[in-house]
């Protein structure tokens, strides 16, 4: 009698908790934003002078790391200096931008301070001038202004400014797929907002546009271009139930490997249960019976 009454008692849980389960991973789906609202309008050649401004998707092209640069220290550097051990953020700027490049590296460093990962541990960050004018001294000013949003200055390290020559930036945004043009008549550079993750080889692996960037895509792109080398189990599981649509430009959800997920943990928590519940009946069901010394 027992045994009955705990299995029915253990069924009655059960069916509660599945309603529970598959009513989460429903609103989580339902969460979700729309793909079909949040993909990007194709891009379309601009008119003009700006026919050249464009920021396409060159998911897994290799960047050239024996590109020479100028740090902002006037250091001669080339790019692989800063790949090789970890995964790198990567952002085409010009540090005298009037304003969008100041908005970029700002939504970047407000991005980024909220993640548990820090600059020159689990990650770098390389800007790179598309103004051949440009040197140490501008690249130098808009570090300091870059870490004093980001907040955290022991972690300069981790951070660099670059300059260089027209070719050589032009080489690298093009692998890119990050176009610009120069404007004469305003003395500025037309140019789209956005930044890259690289894996620690040099190769593209995802692209955020705007001037806001969700921590948690940036987190988990960092995790998966580092072939999860950082990160801990919980961003394992986030990987496996969502993925980077390049057509968003964000990491979305993946409906049936979230319910195989519920579905998995419910299984276990299925088996775990009826075991302690099944060793606790028992132990009680002995612990009544009578021992030969009392008959």
């Amino acid at each position: 009698m027992i045994i009955k009454t705990t299995i029915r008692r253990s069924a009655s849980t059960l069916l509660r908790a599945t309603g529970h389960l598959l009513l989460g991973a429903a609103l989580a789906c339902a969460a979700q934003p729309s793909l079909a609202q949040d993909r990007l309008v194709e891009p379309k050649k601009m008119p003009g002078p700006l026919s050249q401004v464009t920021f396409e998707q060159n998911l897994g092209a290799q960047l050239p790391l024996d590109a020479p640069f100028v740090d902002e220290q006037g250091r001669k550097v080339v790019l692989g200096d800063f790949y090789g051990e970890r995964p790198v953020v990567l952002a085409f700027v010009y540090y005298e931008c009037p304003m969008l490049c100041s908005l970029i590296l700002n939504g970047m460093a407000a991005s980024l301070s909220v993640l548990q990962f820090t600059p020159g541990e689990e990650f770098d960050v390389v800007a790179i001038s598309i103004d051949h004018e440009e040197g140490p001294v501008m690249a130098r000013q808009s570090m300091a202004d870059t870490l004093n949003r980001y907040g955290r200055q022991e972690t300069a390290g981790g951070w660099h400014f670059l300059t260089g020559d027209e070719a050589t930036i032009r080489q690298v945004a093009d692998i890119a797929g990050y176009g610009y043009e120069y404007i004469p008549a305003t003395d500025e550079w037309a140019h789209s907002s956005g930044i890259i993750v690289t894996t620690p080889e040099g190769q593209i692996a995802q692209y955020f546009y705007g001037i806001e960037y969700s921590p948690k895509d940036l987190r988990l792109a960092m995790v998966e271009s580092a072939s999860n080398r950082i990160g801990n189990l919980v961003d394992q599981i986030l990987l496996y139930c969502y993925r980077y649509d390049p057509q968003v430009g964000k990491y979305t959800a993946m409906t049936m490997r979230i319910l195989r997920l519920t579905g998995g943990l419910f299984v276990f928590g299925l088996v775990i249960f009826l075991y302690v519940s099944f060793r606790r009946d028992s132990a009680a069901t002995a612990a009544k019976r009578p021992t030969l010394g009392a008959l």
